[in-house]
């Protein structure tokens, strides 16, 4: 059986380790390996791209397409507005997510409480998740932007940035209360147990045990559903909102060219992906940490 243990002087010093020959033939076979498995992705991925790509470009209604959705000049004679409604979606997102965390805890940690003076609040945040994690986005937007309106409430706003925000913080609430209380369920009793040994409240063992252990776990999900915020604000265009998507849709409308909204997509994504490769790099940090200590 080969010895890959480190040599050793007379002292007892151990030299570096070199490796065998069977290692280096090894070391050899790897790289082999991993050099045909990179020049089968490579050929692989040119020929599917290059076969969609050229049914693309030889289609016969290509010509009318590359004028009416491809007309780069176009594009960027009007990317400046675009790029103000972009910010539109950007500064409602963070504006909504700040405001969709805190009610959001405030739902799971309601449904989570097993105290019996909690049971009304628990019954209604239960209410609350069921209605607004089964009603669709849009349809939300649509009641809120036109019905709070129609009431005629004294000190309230018709503003429909203001009402689609509502609108927005209404429905991910609902979602990102479940997030958080299935990180909070996911931690095991015994640590509970062990807080309320030391002498720590429920308040306490919550504040300081439970809730940080479980948004550590709900990270990355939580990280998607802010991309599918930034993504849904555009749904507020529906009531007249000049973001992203209606600034296209405006600047489409006027000479039938679609470009603007290829643009808006752009823009979406250069903002998206970075943040989709952040939440999977997050992710991978998270199952590798968990394999180091299950393998401990």
């Amino acid at each position: 059986m080969e010895n890959r243990s480190p040599a050793r002087s007379n002292s007892g010093r151990a030299f570096s380790w070199v490796p065998s020959a069977r290692e280096k033939n090894r070391q050899v076979a790897r790289a082999k390996i991993a050099r045909k498995r990179i020049a089968i992705a490579t050929a692989s991925s040119f020929l599917v791209i290059g076969a969609l790509l050229v049914g693309l470009v030889t289609s016969p209604g290509w010509e009318v397409v590359k004028k009416t959705f491809f007309d780069w000049n176009y594009g960027l004679e009007i990317l400046d507005l675009v790029v103000k409604g972009l910010v539109t979606n950007v500064t409602l997102t963070i504006v909504a997510s700040i405001v969709i965390g805190i009610i959001a805890l405030g739902l799971a940690l309601a449904r989570t409480s097993k105290s019996a003076a909690m049971t009304p609040f628990r019954i209604l945040s239960t209410v609350y998740v069921d209605v607004f994690r089964g009603v669709p986005l849009l349809l939300v937007i649509l009641l809120v932007g036109f019905g709070v309106p129609a009431l005629r409430l004294s000190g309230v706003t018709n503003s429909v940035i203001v009402l689609g925000t509502v609108a927005v913080i209404i429905t991910y609430s609902a979602y990102v209360a479940e997030v958080i209380r299935s990180g909070i369920l996911s931690i095991h009793p015994s640590q509970r147990a062990a807080a309320r040994s030391l002498g720590l409240s429920q308040a306490q063992t919550m504040r300081h045990v439970v809730l940080p252990q479980a948004f550590k776990r709900v990270v990355p999900p939580l990280l998607n559903d802010l991309v599918a915020l930034l993504k849904d604000t555009g749904l507020v265009s529906i009531l007249g909102v000049t973001d992203a998507v209606r600034a296209a849709q405006i600047q489409g409308s006027r000479t039938f060219n679609y470009t603007p909204y290829v643009i808006a997509a752009i823009l979406f994504l250069l903002i998206t992906i970075p943040l989709t490769r952040y939440t999977d790099r997050v992710l991978q940090r998270s199952i590798n940490k968990q394999n180091a200590q299950g393998s401990a």
